[in-house]
């Protein structure tokens, strides 16, 4: 069974809070002063209080266009990763050569060779390392690329694998023909990236045996993967008919939002349904879950998940908190969730608790977890 041994997100340096972004995006918009207002009351009902960005905030004036935005995302999403990626095998105890899958989540920019493949010579990874680069599943990614990790290492359960999801939302903020889907979104993304490093069963076991026979260090190691939740299952769902919800288009100037106000709508209605039969086939109900760990999209959409799971406010704490703290992270988030809950409020052994994605299609991404 899959053991997650370690969970790290990075950060850039530049913190801001929120009020300082709204100006900045007022500011590069040229925005009506009836606009202004409106995104000002937008951001504020957010739900987040500071976000951190990947350049200084003057800085966003010389960034323009889809050539300028994706040049300054290769460098800046290729240092973000590998900091997060550094600090996960670092707390995993595992030496970059013992990684044998890297996969990389990102919706924000494109690069060909990707992030993955960059990654190799920074850290020292093995050169036939497996790889797998994932574009196009927006929020939802970073939980789905763990239910795929997940998959390779019942197949390769002497293997070790890692999970990089890393975002630069801040260089996709619209310019031009700015709609209130744009103000909205400009409210609740932010630049950040999480990484995962798992063993799968066999090399979990190995490890266990292995930090037994080495003193006072490996009682710590032991200590630490025992503290790790295991993956017992997974399920993905599309929600039919919501391909519009929620989504990118490519325009003139970079990637564009597409957001209706059908997407908490959706959520609501769906997620239910799908939570529970998912539970079900597990022999569990949704009073089984000690602890939940959902995707903080927004406020709308946390209500959205709490309403449907019929969830105490308690329940969703973690992701309210993370959305304050740091925004959206888009494809991170989920995981900066998971680092958060492990670090503040770690559940008790032999527990449950369960991951849920959500992202463009509506697709819903479910992990099922017990520490």
């Amino acid at each position: 069974m899959t053991q997650i041994a370690a969970v790290r997100s990075a950060f850039p340096p530049h913190r801001y809070a929120q009020a300082e972004i709204t100006d900045m995006v007022a500011e590069l918009g040229g925005l009506s002063p009836a606009q202004r207002s409106l995104v000002s009351r937008l951001h504020g009902n957010s739900g987040v209080k500071f976000r951190h960005l990947v350049f200084p905030i003057e800085e966003y004036h010389n960034v323009y266009g889809i050539g300028s935005s994706n040049g300054r995302y290769v460098g800046a999403a290729t240092e973000l990763g590998e900091q997060a990626l550094r600090s996960a095998l670092s707390d995993a105890g595992v030496l970059p050569t013992e990684l044998d899958l890297l996969i990389v989540t990102s919706v924000t920019g494109v690069i060909v060779p990707s992030i993955d493949a960059l990654l190799i010579p920074r850290l020292g990874l093995r050169p036939d390392i497996k790889r797998l680069p994932v574009f196009g599943l927006g929020c939802v990614a970073g939980a789905a690329a763990l239910a795929r990790l997940h998959d390779y290492l019942l197949a390769w359960p002497e293997h070790t694998a890692a999970l990089v999801s890393v975002e630069a939302c801040s260089l996709c903020w619209p310019r031009t023909e700015i709609t209130t889907a744009d103000l909205v979104v400009s409210g609740l993304f932010a630049d950040g990236a999480a990484a995962v490093v798992a063993r799968g069963g066999q090399a979990a076991r190995e490890h266990d045996q292995s930090s037994r026979r080495h003193g006072t260090q490996g009682a710590t190691a032991v200590e630490h993967v025992r503290g790790g939740p295991r993956i017992i299952a997974t399920h993905g769902e599309v929600c039919p008919d919501s391909n519009d919800a929620l989504g990118w288009r490519l325009g003139s100037d970079g990637f564009r939002i597409v957001l209706t106000t059908d997407l908490s709508d959706v959520v609501e209605r769906e997620l239910a349904a799908v939570v529970t039969s998912f539970l079900a086939r597990q022999g569990l109900t949704v009073d089984d879950i000690g602890t939940w760990m959902g995707h903080p999209g927004g406020p709308k959409v946390i209500d959205a998940v709490q309403h449907s799971l019929k969830l105490p406010d308690s329940a969703m704490a973690v992701s309210r908190r993370s959305l304050a703290e740091v925004g959206n992270l888009s494809s991170a988030s989920v995981l900066h969730v998971m680092e958060m809950t492990q670090a503040q409020c770690p559940p008790s052994a032999g527990s449950y608790a369960m991951m849920i994605g959500l992202g463009p299609g509506v697709s819903v991404e479910l992990i099922l977890l017990r520490w």
